[in-house]
C-alpha cells in the first residue's frame, strides 16, 4: 500500500467476512443486471446501498444474508473499520444511482459502462479483498472535495 493512501476511520468495527459476502452478492446481482438490464435488480441494489450508506446495515437485506451465510459456514470475525465500508458503499450508492435513472431513462450505453465499473468494484472487495474505496478516498482528499 502506499505511504499516502488514507481511509476513513469511526473506530467501530465490522466482519470483512460478512463484507465480502455482501461484495459478493452485489457481484452476483450486478452481473445479472449487465446481462438482463432488469431494472427490478436495480432498484433492489439501489435500496440496499442506500441502507448500508446510512447506517441501516440491519435493514440491509443482502446484509441480512451475508451475516446468515457467516453463521452458517462459521466464518471467524475479522474486524475492520467500517468507516471504510460505508464509504465505498456511498460510491456503490451514486453508481446505483446513475445505473437505475440510465434503465429507466433507456440510456443503455451509461448503464452498461456504470455496471461494469460497479462490477470490477464488486469483484476486487469480493474476490481479492481490495477496498479501492481507501484509493478513491485518499483522491478526493487530496482534491480537498472531503475532509
Amino acid at each position: 500500500m502506499s505511504n499516502d493512501l488514507e481511509c476513513p476511520v469511526d473506530n467501530i468495527t465490522v466482519n470483512e467476512n460478512r463484507v465480502w459476502l455482501v461484495a459478493f452478492f452485489v457481484l452476483i446481482l450486478a452481473l445479472i443486471c449487465f446481462i438482463t438490464t432488469n431494472r427490478i435488480i436495480a432498484v433492489f441494489l439501489l435500496v440496499d446501498f442506500t441502507l448500508r450508506a446510512f447506517n441501516f446495515n440491519n435493514y440491509s437485506p443482502l446484509g441480512l444474508i451475508s451475516g446468515q451465510q457467516v453463521k452458517l459456514f462459521k466464518l471467524k470475525n475479522k474486524p475492520v473499520d467500517r468507516a471504510q465500508k460505508r464509504f465505498a458503499a456511498f460510491i456503490g450508492l451514486a453508481f446505483m444511482v446513475v445505473i437505475t435513472v440510465t434503465l429507466l431513462t433507456d440510456l443503455s450505453a451509461i448503464t452498461k459502462i456504470a455496471l461494469v465499473v460497479l462490477l470490477i468494484f464488486a469483484a476486487l472487495e469480493s474476490l481479492a479483498g481490495f477496498c479501492a474505496g481507501c484509493y478513491i478516498y485518499s483522491y478526493l482528499k487530496r482534491l480537498k472535495l472531503i475532509k
